[in-house]
Parts: C-alpha cells; structure tokens; sequence
C-alpha cells in the first residue's frame, strides 16, 4: 500500500524540534510528559506536521480532544468569525447569545423525556465536579459513588474519584472524603455480577446518604472497557431505588465517539446529569454539565460558574462541532471506523498471542497485550515497545489502562478511510519489531 500521508525527512526528533525540547527540559516543570518525542508546528485532520517537516499520523486525537479532526475548517471559521465580534465578557456578567444556542442543541441532544438544561465549565475534571455539587445540593446527601477503573480528573475530587494512583494520585494526598469505589464489570479480567455491585455498595455506605453515582458508560483511560448491555439500565434501577442521581462522564465517550452522541444512548438509559468535554469544541477548552432541568435548577443562583466558562469563542466552535458530526454523517462513520479497526485488530490478534483482547463501541476501541493468554498477566513492556516502535514509523498511538497495557485508538471520526488502513499497516510493523526485540 503506497503511503499517502506518512512523511518522515529527518530522524525523529529532527534539529528544529530537538531544539525546542531542549528548552523544554530548561523552562517546563518536569511532570508535564509529552508522549510525542518532537514539537507540532501545524495539524490538520488525521495529520500532525512537526517542526522539520515530518507528517504523523494522530491516533490520539489530543487524548481524544479532535473527533471533527484537527483544524476543521468549520470549526476554524466560527472561531474566526467569533473572535472578531467577542472574546469575553463572563455568560454571568454579561450573557451572549452563542451560550444560551449552545446549550440549546445539547439539551435537545440528550436522552430522555425529561426537559434538560445547562451549564459550561472549561475541563471535564470541572464539569465532573460540579455535577457532584449539583447531585449533593438536589438530594441533601453528600455520598460519591464510583468505580474501578475510573477516570475523572485531577482536582482534589475527582483525583479522590479516580482510580489509578500512579501517576494521577501519587503524593498529592490527602484525598476528599465520602467517595466509594465499586467494582466496574470488566468481562475479560472480572466479570462482576449486578448483585455484587449493590451488595459493595451496602457494604461501603448507607445508600441513603449517597448524593450520585458517576459512571462512564465506556471506560476511557482505565482501559476502554465496555461493560455488558444490562449494566448501565441496572445502575438506573438502582438510583431509582436509593434515590440517588446517576451521573454519566462521558468526557471521553461522548460526542459521537461510540456511534451514538451519547455513548449512555447504546442503553437507552437516561441519566440524570451528563458530562461532557474533549472533543466537544473541536481543541478549544470547553465542558458542559447536561440534566434534568428540575435538578439543574437546585443550587442557588450564583452557586456554580466560571470565569472562562462557556467562553463565547469555545460555544461558536461547539456549534461548529455539532453541524459538523450531523451534516458529515460522523456517527454512522463512527460505527464504520469501529467495523474496521476490530477486523484488522483481531487479525493482528491471530498473529501475535500477546494481544489477549480486541474490543470496542463504534470508533472507540482498544487492545490489552498480556504475558499470557492463559494467565493473562498484564504485559505494560510490550505495549510501551509497540507504542515507540508506531512514532518512530510516524504513528501516534496512545495507551491506557490501570496497568498501562491497553492500546486505544482515538482517531478522528473524520478520518478517510486509506488513512486507517495506513496506520493500521505500520502498527502491524510495530507489533513485528517489538516481537523481535522482546524475544
């Protein structure tokens, strides 16, 4: 297959990007770790150019911030347009119209009978945090329910939420109290049964003191793990029953990336608040808190906000961002970018025993290496090989899981289709490589 976007004119990093991170290493605190070994200087698409002209391939979206691709021109427009009429002035001093027709759109959006309404935050860790305030003002309770393998964020809370100590948690304790971890089904290592769910719970806290429970309906860093169908209908029941809120974070599944807006929508499931952020502005800082109106509505006014909240040029992007994924059909090619990296993964799969488990809904979709299949030992060495191995043949790849041997594909659902197939060759090479050097 002749390579069409791959371009590689220097070593890797090339002079110009050595440079800048050789000032990197003197003027950036040292735990800001890029995974890419050079500098971008320009992206767009699938394709990230960096400083001495090498083009990659970018499976990593940003952490899954690009699902419209890098630099859509829809999107670069109305921040244009946005740019040149207002950059600021706080939806709580002075409110602007692109807010209120942003949160028009996601409340229309979002599952359920339920009126919905909004509210904008900057980060997903800010929209997880002030769902968990708006759960705790709506029912009087102060409990966080949560799970195995949770990622929430890095403030105090949902650094508590979160699951996985190193690097997330390492050294920054203490922790916010009245948070509960529950176990997450996860069908390749622990299936859990429903019942032991609830009997954890039971076990951990009176459920009438549980403000919500906060859930990714697909588990995003902790390992792209897709739990069976009755699972998220059972926590709704659940909730239902103990009079908590369910919270769907759906920072890194939502907007499209599993096929349906809503990953929670593969459920027909409807939850009380909804958190999302990533990909929702197409790379510029925005999040949003979706729910029922009557819940929305419970803080006192003045309560929640932010500064930089709902800026006006991140809402003009987000409604770029949306008549983007309807009008280029970004769902459907989420399903189809799905069909596709698990037919060629589970034949990478059939070469090379290390892969233990192919999996995924719609585009998001990963692979976890192991020692063994038998055992099914985590195996965090092959999959770092395998992930240098891609960069130096001009793929970025990203990993996940709570033992960092997931490979997860985050690319944007914009993505043509020889593109896919041409990443997809060169992780082949990659996996090649990394079986001959680890034996």
């Amino acid at each position: 297959m002749a390579r069409r976007y791959i371009r590689l004119v220097t070593d890797v990093p090339g002079p110009r990007s050595r440079a800048a991170l050789f000032r990197k290493e003197r003027y950036v605190a040292g735990p800001l770790s890029p995974l890419a070994p050079f500098c971008a200087a320009r992206a767009e698409g699938v394709v990230v150019e960096d400083l001495d002209g090498n083009r990659f391939l970018d499976f990593s979206g940003g952490w899954g911030v690009m699902n419209v691709g890098h630099n859509h021109p829809r999107v670069v427009a109305a921040v244009r347009d946005q740019a040149e009429l207002c950059l600021h002035t706080d939806f709580t001093a002075v409110p602007y119209e692109p807010y209120v027709a942003l949160a028009e759109r996601l409340a229309g959006l979002a599952p359920g009978p339920a009126p919905k309404k909004c509210a904008f935050f900057n980060s997903g860790a800010e929209a997880v945090e002030n769902a968990v305030k708006i759960a705790r003002v709506a029912t009087g309770r102060k409990a966080v329910l949560v799970f195995d393998n949770a990622f929430h964020g890095r403030t105090l809370l949902t650094m508590t939420m979160t699951h996985k100590a190193i690097p997330y948690k390492a050294g920054f304790g203490p922790y916010a109290s009245d948070v509960y971890r529950l176990p997450y089904p996860y069908p390749y290592r622990y299936p859990v049964p429903l019942a032991a769910i609830e009997r954890r719970m039971l076990s951990l806290v009176d459920p009438r003191e549980a403000a919500c429970l906060v859930v990714e309906p697909v588990i995003g860093e902790g390992g792209f793990i897709v739990p069976p169908p009755e699972f998220l209908p059972f926590l709704r029941e659940l909730a239902d029953r103990h009079g908590f809120l369910l919270v769907a974070d759906e920072v890194q599944c939502g907007v499209g990336r599993t096929g349906r807006f809503f990953a929670c929508e593969h459920y027909d499931v409807e939850p009380d608040l909804i958190c999302v952020a990533k990909s929702i502005a197409g790379g510029l800082p925005l999040s949003a808190v979706i729910g029922k109106a009557t819940v929305m509505d419970a803080p006192l006014p003045g309560s929640i906000g932010s500064t930089y909240g709902g800026n006006p040029v991140a809402c003009a992007a987000a409604l770029a961002v949306l008549d983007v994924i309807e009008e280029e059909g970004l769902l459907e090619r989420a399903r189809r970018i799905g069909e596709v990296l698990l037919r060629e993964l589970r034949a990478l799969e059939r070469t090379y025993p290390v892969i233990g488990d192919v999996r995924g809904l719609g585009a998001m979709v990963g692979m976890e290496l192991v020692c063994d299949r038998r055992s099914r030992e985590p195996d965090p060495d092959t999959t770092r090989r395998v992930q240098v191995e891609a960069l130096k043949r001009g793929v970025i790849l990203p990993t996940a899981g709570i033992y960092g041997n997931v490979v997860r594909f985050l690319v944007p659902l914009t993505i043509p289709e020889d593109a896919l197939l041409e990443g997809l060759s060169v992780l082949g090479e990659a996996f090649a490589q990394a079986a001959k050097s680890g034996g």
